[in-house]
């Protein structure tokens, strides 16, 4: 299903080897300029998919900076929206008093309504844009709050229509792991009858040290929750030395870990649909590496000349360019990349996928999820 255009190549070629026609090529990666391709670039080429391929949900968190969500960001949902189980609008942020800031979904509810794509309310204990360990004590240990915390975040679900919440809670003190087992429950019970999920960081053991680890505790979150999405991305992060956002091995040692504490079934494997353009030589105190999405990443390497190459071992691809005398690293996602993600996920025998975040075109994820899986629908 995936070809990686070499020297010489054309998309006629490409297209005749596969017995296709170009503007089906052209159309499936979304090529926005079909007579110039990059060696190195992977295409998707077309197939029937399997009726007895297997199923999975899906997950697409959709964040917007704006009151209302923009045009782009609606297109985005739109073109994703038959490939998706859940919508996850970004997110309620939680105020000391427990109650909720509001958020615009602008026509977000009906584009899921008419895909039978089930929206979520996301909780978050976001404050001054960063996630806040003291909010989220507060949240499980003052009575008032938490009680305010799940009167509104039900009063959302019933306006949107849902009856799922899902809990974004990072950065939870040691001393909270079992309050904040405690306050699922206790959510559990209030709304009587709701989705519940989270997110939770990627650990590899129990007793993983680190302030973005040590407040969650797998086993019995597990038992509580009806899915969990790990976070398994941001080993290369903007503010880190390059490498690949979600390199398979590591994604792999978290997910082998985590079916040993949780019901396979209950996992969402997180996946990024960004990657990164970092200056050299790094060094810490860098500028911030830019976010790309694959598209633009492609683009970007068609104007600076640039070869893509493929890292094996982490599968994923990457490639170098210079401008004004500077060089740059770039590692992004490609359907290599996403496939070796989908093979990983079928052979663990997961619940499905959830993607970080909608800002981002990567249209072969969505025609390859769709080669390699059913997409359940709610």
């Amino acid at each position: 299903m995936i070809y990686v255009v070499k020297k010489g190549d054309s998309l006629y070629s490409i297209a005749k080897q596969f017995g296709t026609n170009t503007s089906t090529l052209a159309s499936i990666n979304e090529l926005p300029d079909p007579d110039v391709l990059v060696i190195g670039q992977a295409l998707v080429t077309p197939s029937t998919p399997s009726p007895d391929r297997p199923f999975v949900e899906s997950n697409l968190y959709v964040e917007w900076y704006t009151e209302v969500p923009s045009a782009r960001v609606i297109e985005q949902v739109e073109k994703a929206a038959p490939m998706l189980t859940y919508m996850m609008p970004f997110a309620y942020e939680v105020l000391r008093d427990g109650s909720l800031t509001s958020m615009n979904w602008g026509t977000l509810q009906e584009v899921a309504q008419s895909n039978q794509v089930e929206s979520a309310i996301v909780v978050a204990n976001l404050e001054n844009g960063a996630f806040n360990a003291s909010l989220a004590h507060t949240m499980f240990t003052d009575e008032q709050v938490k009680q305010r915390v799940f009167e509104q975040a039900v009063a959302e679900a019933n306006k949107r229509g849902t009856k799922h919440i899902h809990l974004d809670i990072e950065y939870i003190a040691a001393e909270d792991r079992e309050n904040y087992v405690n306050f699922i429950r206790e959510l559990k019970e209030f709304t009587g009858g709701f989705t519940i999920s989270a997110s939770v960081p990627p650990k590899t053991s129990a007793e993983q040290a680190g302030k973005w680890y040590a407040g969650f505790d797998y086993r019995a979150l597990g038992e509580v929750l009806d899915f969990i999405v790990i976070m398994t991305y941001e080993w290369g992060y903007s503010g880190g030395p390059p490498m690949a956002v979600s390199p398979i091995g590591p994604v792999r040692e978290v997910l082998e870990y985590a079916i040993t504490e949780i019901l396979p079934r209950k996992i969402l494997m997180g996946q990024n649909l960004y990657g990164y353009d970092w200056t050299l030589p790094y060094k810490p105190g860098n500028p911030f590496a830019k976010a790309v999405s694959p598209q633009q990443a492609i683009e970007l390497a068609k104007d600076r000349n640039a070869a893509i190459e493929y890292d094996q071992t982490a599968q994923a691809p990457f490639f170098h360019y210079w401008r004004d005398g500077i060089e740059h690293e770039v590692w992004f996602e490609d359907a290599r990349s996403i496939q070796a993600k989908f093979n990983l996920l079928k052979e663990l025998g997961l619940l499905g996928i959830s993607y970080w975040h909608s800002g981002f075109d990567f249209p072969q994820n969505w025609y390859l999820i769709n080669e390699m899986f059913r997409v359940r629908k709610k």
